[in-house]
Protein backbone atom coordinates (compact mmCIF):
# COMPACT_ATOMS: atom_id res chain seq x y z
CA UNK A 1 0.00 0.00 0.00
CA UNK A 2 1.01 3.86 -1.19
CA UNK A 3 -0.13 6.40 0.82
CA UNK A 4 -0.04 10.24 -0.85
CA UNK A 5 -1.23 12.80 0.83
CA UNK A 6 -1.24 16.23 -0.85
CA UNK A 7 -1.03 19.96 0.57
CA UNK A 8 -0.75 23.41 -0.59
CA UNK A 9 -3.96 24.15 -2.32
CA UNK A 10 -5.25 27.57 -1.71
CA UNK A 11 -6.91 30.51 -3.60
CA UNK A 12 -4.96 32.77 -5.32
CA UNK A 13 -5.82 35.61 -7.93
CA UNK A 14 -4.99 35.11 -11.97
CA UNK A 15 -1.30 35.47 -12.48
CA UNK A 16 -0.42 34.50 -8.71
CA UNK A 17 1.48 31.15 -7.88
CA UNK A 18 1.30 28.24 -5.48
CA UNK A 19 3.21 24.88 -4.94
CA UNK A 20 1.76 21.86 -4.15
CA UNK A 21 3.49 19.03 -2.69
CA UNK A 22 2.90 15.29 -2.23
CA UNK A 23 4.31 13.23 0.29
CA UNK A 24 4.28 9.61 -0.66
CA UNK A 25 4.28 7.07 1.99
CA UNK A 26 4.63 2.97 2.80
CA UNK A 27 5.64 0.51 0.05
CA UNK A 28 6.71 2.79 -2.33
CA UNK A 29 9.55 1.67 -4.81
CA UNK A 30 12.32 4.34 -6.65
CA UNK A 31 11.56 3.78 -10.12
CA UNK A 32 7.68 4.66 -10.40
CA UNK A 33 5.88 7.21 -11.84
CA UNK A 34 4.12 9.89 -10.32
CA UNK A 35 1.56 12.58 -11.16
CA UNK A 36 -0.63 15.28 -11.11
CA UNK A 37 -4.27 15.17 -12.19
CA UNK A 38 -7.19 17.67 -11.80
CA UNK A 39 -10.61 17.72 -11.99
CA UNK A 40 -12.73 20.66 -12.26
CA UNK A 41 -16.88 20.04 -11.23
CA UNK A 42 -18.21 18.84 -14.41
CA UNK A 43 -15.41 17.71 -16.43
CA UNK A 44 -13.38 14.64 -16.79
CA UNK A 45 -10.08 14.21 -14.31
CA UNK A 46 -7.20 15.31 -16.74
CA UNK A 47 -3.66 15.06 -16.49
CA UNK A 48 -1.23 17.60 -15.67
CA UNK A 49 2.08 16.31 -15.46
CA UNK A 50 4.21 13.60 -14.51
CA UNK A 51 7.80 12.27 -13.32
CA UNK A 52 9.45 9.77 -13.64
CA UNK A 53 10.79 9.60 -9.68
CA UNK A 54 14.40 7.37 -10.25
CA UNK A 55 15.54 9.30 -13.59
CA UNK A 56 13.36 12.91 -13.14
CA UNK A 57 11.95 13.09 -16.76
CA UNK A 58 8.92 14.82 -17.07
CA UNK A 59 5.70 15.20 -19.06
CA UNK A 60 3.44 18.19 -19.28
CA UNK A 61 0.18 18.80 -20.63
CA UNK A 62 0.06 21.55 -23.27
CA UNK A 63 -2.14 23.58 -21.45
CA UNK A 64 0.36 24.53 -18.76
CA UNK A 65 3.33 23.94 -20.41
CA UNK A 66 5.82 27.00 -19.42
CA UNK A 67 3.80 27.77 -16.13
CA UNK A 68 3.92 24.76 -13.99
CA UNK A 69 7.29 22.76 -13.48
CA UNK A 70 6.76 19.39 -11.79
CA UNK A 71 9.75 18.12 -9.89
CA UNK A 72 10.43 15.42 -6.53
CA UNK A 73 12.80 14.81 -3.73
CA UNK A 74 13.70 11.42 -3.63
CA UNK A 75 14.91 11.51 -0.38
CA UNK A 76 11.87 13.20 1.20
CA UNK A 77 9.79 10.82 -0.78
CA UNK A 78 8.11 14.04 -2.28
CA UNK A 79 6.40 15.42 -5.25
CA UNK A 80 5.95 19.05 -6.02
CA UNK A 81 3.88 20.96 -8.48
CA UNK A 82 5.34 25.06 -8.86
CA UNK A 83 2.42 26.72 -10.60
CA UNK A 84 3.00 30.12 -11.94
CA UNK A 85 0.72 32.71 -14.15
CA UNK A 86 -2.34 31.02 -12.89
CA UNK A 87 -5.43 31.57 -14.43
CA UNK A 88 -9.38 30.91 -13.94
CA UNK A 89 -9.47 28.14 -15.83
CA UNK A 90 -7.11 25.99 -13.83
CA UNK A 91 -9.19 25.64 -10.89
CA UNK A 92 -9.62 22.55 -9.58
CA UNK A 93 -9.08 20.06 -7.39
CA UNK A 94 -5.31 18.58 -7.84
CA UNK A 95 -4.59 15.03 -7.39
CA UNK A 96 -1.26 13.38 -6.95
CA UNK A 97 -1.09 9.95 -7.90
CA UNK A 98 1.53 6.50 -8.16
CA UNK A 99 2.21 4.34 -10.55
CA UNK A 100 4.59 1.86 -12.31
CA UNK A 101 7.06 3.22 -14.62
CA UNK A 102 6.57 4.42 -17.43
CA UNK A 103 7.39 2.06 -20.66
CA UNK A 104 4.85 2.87 -23.79
CA UNK A 105 3.30 6.22 -23.39
CA UNK A 106 0.17 7.38 -21.72
CA UNK A 107 1.63 9.48 -18.44
CA UNK A 108 -1.91 11.40 -18.38
CA UNK A 109 -3.88 7.95 -18.41
CA UNK A 110 -5.15 8.60 -15.01
CA UNK A 111 -5.91 4.13 -15.17
CA UNK A 112 -2.31 3.75 -15.18
CA UNK A 113 -2.02 5.13 -11.64
CA UNK A 114 -3.13 2.81 -8.93
CA UNK A 115 -2.42 4.88 -6.04
CA UNK A 116 -4.47 8.27 -5.51
CA UNK A 117 -4.43 11.29 -2.87
CA UNK A 118 -7.20 12.79 -1.75
CA UNK A 119 -6.74 16.11 -3.34
CA UNK A 120 -6.12 19.36 -2.67
CA UNK A 121 -8.45 22.79 -4.17
CA UNK A 122 -6.66 25.40 -5.93
CA UNK A 123 -8.59 28.68 -7.02
CA UNK A 124 -8.05 30.94 -8.85
CA UNK A 125 -9.81 34.54 -9.52
CA UNK A 126 -9.92 36.53 -12.21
Amino acid sequence: QVQLVESGGGSVQAGGSLRLSCAASGNTYSWRLMGWFRQAPGKEREGVAAISFRYGTTYYADSVKGRFTISRDNAANTMYLQMHSLKPEDTAMYYCASGPPLVDGGWNNRRRYNYWGQGTQVTVSS
